[in-house]
């Protein structure tokens, strides 16, 4: 499966837990239930891997990502009202520490979803 079908398989499992839940829960909520829909999808996922981070070569602390799917997406999520820049900002900065190509920061918290995708720029492709 490449990158792109990964990810529009994500985001069709997240659109179907905001069509059916709608906004107003707590993110623990919405990761469960999306949880339900990437094993329904036939995605193979971890759920809040820790992940080392290292600063110059030196490991320096961990962070759960909220999903890992098919050992290549970063999937982080929110139930805000309004997604920051401070929030892409950290989508960007795991997928770069965790040294995956791509990642998904999606917010269920606004009254339509909120997908944002972010690449690693030292990968290629």
């Amino acid at each position: 499966m490449t990158l792109d079908q990964i990810t529009y398989k994500i985001n069709g499992c997240a659109m179907k837990v905001h069509n059916t839940l709608g906004n107003g829960f707590q993110e623990v909520i919405y990761q469960r239930c999306l949880a339900i829909e990437f094993k329904r999808a036939g995605l193979h996922f971890a759920r809040e891997v820790d992940q080392k981070i290292y600063y110059d070569g030196i490991e320096v602390g961990t962070r759960r990502a909220d999903f890992i799917v098919e050992r290549q997406v970063v999937v982080e999520i929110k139930a805000l009202i309004n997604l920051e820049n401070v929030h892409l900002a950290q989508a960007k900065n795991y997928v770069v520490a965790y040294d995956f190509p791509v990642g998904l920061l999606i917010n269920f918290g606004a009254t339509s979803l909120q997908f944002n995708k972010v690449y690693n720029p030292k990968r290629s492709g």
